[in-house]
């Protein structure tokens, strides 16, 4: 590979690298072409990026980064990269679900990078994997926001819901 290449090609995963939400880094030796393709398809569908890449200039492109050195160990034998910009969680969850299926086993997590925290490969699918979308946490919030007007409400409608009991239990007793 020429220089001027490698140049554009660190630089271009360098954007990617500074754009990202998190990154899961795979070894995808022992799959055939149909399992890669499938792979793929599942990243297109979450919005996540996924890219073949050479190990060196994955260094190089991060080498300024504080963890990269902690990275560079991890970068070994063929490397995918799977990048989410939106939800931090999208790509652990497609590796999670797609290792569920028997034949897809062979897939390897490397490691994960979440806001310049580096995940050991092990906990990529537990820890990242189980984080919240933002679907979620919105929905979160909002019923967080919403508990203390739904008692509010609640107690200002007890008195005459207490006296509509009374009512009752006289109507009941006469």
């Amino acid at each position: 590979m020429e220089r001027s290449t490698k140049d554009t090609e660190i630089g271009r995963i360098k954007e990617k690298f500074s754009k990202m939400s998190s990154a899961v880094f795979l070894d995808y030796k022992g799959l055939n072409v149909a399992q890669v393709t499938k792979l793929r398809d599942e990243f297109r569908k979450s919005g996540v990026e996924y890219r073949v890449v050479k190990n060196t200039l994955v260094k190089h492109a991060l080498k300024e980064h504080a963890w990269s050195k902690n990275l560079a160990k991890t970068l070994t034998g063929m490397t995918g990269v799977a990048w989410s910009y939106e939800e931090p969680g999208a790509a652990a969850k497609v590796v999670k679900a797609f290792r569920k299926e028997k034949e897809n086993e062979k897939l390897g997590v490397k490691a994960g990078l979440v806001d310049g925290a580096l995940i050991p490969g092990e906990r990529v699918e537990t820890d990242l994997a189980s984080m919240p979308g933002k679907n979620e946490l919105r929905a979160t919030l909002l019923a967080t926001m919403q508990a203390p007007l739904q008692k509010l409400l609640q107690q200002l409608s007890a008195p005459a819901q207490n006296f509509v009991y009374v009512l009752k239990a006289k109507e009941d007793k006469g």
